[in-house]
């Protein structure tokens, strides 16, 4: 079984998210299954762009990024505040983390 985080800022565009969940929750039901989406972000609740509120599964301190196989990152608008997140040291880390270990 594949897992893939999908690290979500403040700010993010719901319908880039949307591309990842779509084909990835498409797969468990009509696929191979082999493919687990686990949405993550650095707070409980997070604003997308327009005002759009969400909750990921997890907040980053509560995952273990070791047992994730890929990275998924929607993009977002920085008037949203996209970069506050995303430039935070933390979001940053996890980047780097799969990077370092040549995942996707």
């Amino acid at each position: 079984m594949k897992k893939v985080l999908m690290l979500l800022s403040n700010g993010f565009e719901a319908v880039e998210a949307s591309v990842f969940t779509d084909v990835l929750g498409w797969n468990k039901l009509e696929g191979d299954g082999t493919t687990d989406l686990v949405t993550v972000g650095l707070h409980e609740q997070l604003k997308c762009t327009w005002n759009f509120i969400v909750q990921p599964e997890l907040t980053l301190d509560k995952v273990n990024i070791d047992d994730f196989d890929a990275l998924a990152i929607p993009g977002g608008f920085e008037e949203a505040g996209f970069y506050e997140d995303a430039y935070d040291q933390r979001f940053l880390d996890v980047i780097k983390h799969f990077h370092n270990r040549k995942k996707s």
